[in-house]
């Protein structure tokens, strides 16, 4: 029992607290590739480094030295989650966008790739990169793509608006974090109700998955992700519906919407902004050429 009286799980020691750190990250390899996990590697490597608090350098000029109680118990740990399907970044709670840091929260999709593709295209479609610009992302969730954003965009001034306090919160930190915090602001909101304008350019990654579908997503994303951030309704598009909607009269004179969207979303997505009087300014794909984001201007 714990101090408190309550029972917490006992974790099997892994790591022995005597490898060197070397050795602790072979082990730790050698762990995930028995539970079956893709790239252990990798993954056992990202781990390592973010549980005992190393860099790259440190593994490679003092990796001789053990692991100590601590670390082994700490690493054993998080092996243990991992190999029960936890993602690495939920449980270092952090991850790596457009080349910045970011803490996650419950709260917060885990950054991926592709929505990269979302910072890219927008930085490609701004004619002036030192404009004072006014950016607007709705479901800011971590805050990676405002905070990308403002990193590229020295004059620019955003706004993050999400439902979820702990979004918010996380989004606020990782501004401040990435040396924006001063160029951003935080607040909550459910879309673009009782939003003023203008702004130049809004951004945004809704959730668009078809409420039925989530079940049967890969485990990462269904027993880890936030449900809020990835039920789009019965037919994964009635966030779309609500911003193109609501940001009507909302974007400056030559401003502009990019909207991530699910591969197979493009058409319908495209047909909802046509239908609220958006003009299309171009259709993106991500690195494994699927349809990623869709751009409009007014």
């Amino acid at each position: 029992m714990s101090p408190g009286g309550t029972s917490r799980p006992i974790v099997a020691a892994l790591i022995d607290e005597n490898l060197s750190r070397r050795a602790a990250l072979r082990a730790a390899a050698a762990h995930l590739a028995a539970a079956g996990i893709a790239d252990a590697e990798r993954e056992a490597r990202f781990l390592a480094l973010g549980v005992l608090g190393l860099t790259a350098r440190d593994l490679a000029l003092d990796g001789a030295r053990a692991v100590g109680a601590a670390g082994a118990a700490a690493l054993s740990a998080a092996l243990a989650r991992r190999a029960a399907g936890e993602p690495v970044a939920r449980i270092l709670s952090a991850w790596e966008f457009w080349g910045l840091p970011f803490r996650l929260a419950p709260e917060t999709l885990v950054p991926r790739p592709d929505t990269e593709t979302l910072v890219e295209a927008a930085l490609g479609l701004v004619p002036d990169r030192d404009a004072p610009l006014s950016v607007l992302d709705l479901g800011v969730g971590s805050g990676c793509i405002l905070v990308a954003l403002l990193s590229e965009l020295p004059a620019a001034r955003g706004l993050g608006l999400d439902r979820s306090e702990g979004a918010l919160r996380t989004a606020r930190a990782n501004a401040r974090a990435n040396g924006v915090g001063e160029r951003a602001r935080f607040a909550a909101g459910d879309w673009c109700d009782a939003l003023r304008g203008p702004f130049d350019l809004a951004v945004s990654n809704p959730p668009y998955i078809a409420s039925a579908v989530i079940p049967g997503l890969d485990r990462a994303v269904a027993e880890h992700d936030p449900a809020a951030a990835l039920d789009g309704g019965p037919d994964g598009l009635d966030a779309y519906r609500r911003i193109l909607a609501g940001l009507t009269g909302l974007i400056a004179p030559g401003g502009l919407v990019l909207l991530e969207i699910g591969y197979d979303q493009a058409g319908a997505v495209g047909d909802l902004a046509r239908t609220a009087g958006w003009t299309g300014r171009g259709l993106f794909r991500d690195l494994a050429g699927r349809d990623r984001v869709l751009a409009f201007s007014a």
